[in-house]
């Protein structure tokens, strides 16, 4: 075979190998204009090359940033270094739909990039050339790992029932909050409330009719709550609020609503109507309480008495209603 045979042969198939490699091949002049355009580019933009050919780039495909592009690109051309870019950053150069179908829950294609210079033969960078990677498959599974990693931190700190913050969350908070009203002095509330004759629900109407119960009287918690307040299930039928940055007396007024909201409430439970009310007590932090569960402990002898003064009541921590 004659040397001219060989390098026709070599040239087809390196033309071959450029149309069916699975990755996208791109060539830009220095002013974004499209000069190359192989068939993965072709057959997921449904252009042909002589459809875009000396396009710019930026009108054909809108989606593309083009400050961005040009930030990644720029530098390439002046530096003659490569530049790359990662689906964390950007999911995409190219918006093309997502053609795999164990990636189908991905509506578009996931991209990883390299762009690199193209030189003449005086060394001057005349084009670019981008590589483009389908990378839906990683990305995919990565998103939903850390979804499912999200979701397992959610359950690990809510109680299942109601919503709210389990205990072993809720008193990690109210740890972090002891320990910063130490250092800042500023006023925080602790509340404890508890569903009156809660037993005499289970008993009556079934522990599901008493779910039902403790579920609504949880919406009304969370109801009322601001954003910066730390509710949880403190056990059973009993409930605490943290109430940040709270006197003992903006809280009375917050415990005050709940227990309204409480006594107005209607539960309906196979086609039985079920009304409860809550006792509560208040108890703000102070100086004196060594230790966190102090405060736990103030607010709850807050509660007790309210019961033994006849439940559906507010009582501080000083005793006074």
């Amino acid at each position: 075979m004659s040397q001219n045979n060989v390098d026709v042969s070599e040239i087809h198939w390196l033309m071959d190998m450029f149309q069916t490699v699975d990755v996208g091949l791109v060539v830009l002049s220095a002013d974004y204009r499209i000069q190359v355009w192989n068939g993965f580019m072709e057959n997921h933009s449904g252009l042909t090359p002589r459809q875009v050919r000396d396009r710019y780039l930026f009108d054909l495909f809108s989606e593309i940033d083009e400050d961005w592009l040009r930030r990644k690109c720029d530098p390439v051309i002046l530096l003659k270094n490569r530049a790359f870019t990662i689906w964390e950053q950007r999911p995409y150069i190219f918006k093309f739909r997502n053609y795999r179908p164990i990636t189908g829950s991905a509506e578009y294609m996931y991209q990883n990039s390299t762009i690199f210079p193209l030189t003449d033969t005086m060394g001057k960078v005349t084009h670019l050339c981008l590589i483009i990677y389908d990378v839906t498959d990683v990305a995919v599974s990565r998103i939903e790992l850390e979804s499912m990693n999200g979701h397992l931190r959610t359950l690990s700190k809510t109680d299942f029932l109601t919503g709210l913050n389990n205990r072993g969350f809720w008193e990690e908070a109210l740890i972090n909050e002891y320990k910063r009203i130490q250092r800042s002095g500023h006023h925080s509330t602790l509340l404890m409330c508890d569903i009156d004759h809660f037993k005499r629900v289970n008993d009556t109407f079934g522990h599901s009719a008493g779910d039902a119960v403790i579920q609504q009287v949880a919406a009304a918690v969370k109801k009322n709550l601001r954003s910066t307040d730390v509710a949880g299930r403190y056990g059973g039928e009993e409930f605490a609020v943290l109430l940040l940055d709270t006197t003992v007396e903006q809280a009375m007024f917050f415990a005050e609503r709940l227990r309204k909201n409480v006594e107005a409430m209607v539960v309906e439970y196979n086609q039985q109507i079920l009304r409860v009310t809550v006792s509560i007590g208040v108890a703000e932090y102070r100086e004196d309480m060594a230790e966190y569960r102090d405060w736990i402990e103030a607010a709850d002898k807050a509660l007790y008495q309210s019961k033994a003064n006849g439940r559906n009541r507010i009582t501080k921590g000083d005793g006074s209603e």
